[in-house]
């Protein structure tokens, strides 16, 4: 049984900062591509963030570009993503993800998701 956990989310004025982090149960996914996603109501799960099983490779979107920091601690098994100069269109439910292999993509094709936490930035 695998388990993606995230955590971090709340609510939080526009211009302020949260940090999500999402721990795997698998020791495996501890040096595997990541993820982060979004999605807000009545709207597709888009890509936000990926990051490399070293770390040494991200992609970002380009709404989240110069404001969201991706990172990972692999002796943890945990991603992060942080969340500065928050904006309302920030707010939806935020996704990590994870997937074997060295492909990074910054499209759904990951192999496991977590549940979900909820961002939700106020005007």
């Amino acid at each position: 049984q695998v388990q993606l956990v995230e955590s971090g989310g709340g609510l939080v004025q526009a211009g302020g900062s949260l940090r999500l982090s999402c721990a795997a149960s698998l020791r495996t996914f501890s040096s595997s591509p990541r993820g982060w996603f979004r999605q807000a109501p009545g709207k597709e799960r888009e890509f936000v963030a990926a990051i490399s099983g070293s770390g040494g490779i991200t992609h970002y979107a380009d709404s989240v570009k110069g404001r969201f920091t991706i990172t990972r601690d692999n002796t943890k098994n945990t991603v992060f993503l942080q969340l500065n100069s928050l904006k309302p269109e920030d707010t939806a439910v935020y996704y990590c993800a994870a997937r074997f292999g060295s492909y990074v993509p910054v499209t759904t094709d990951y192999d496991y998701w977590g549940q979900g936490t909820q961002v939700t930035v106020s005007s």
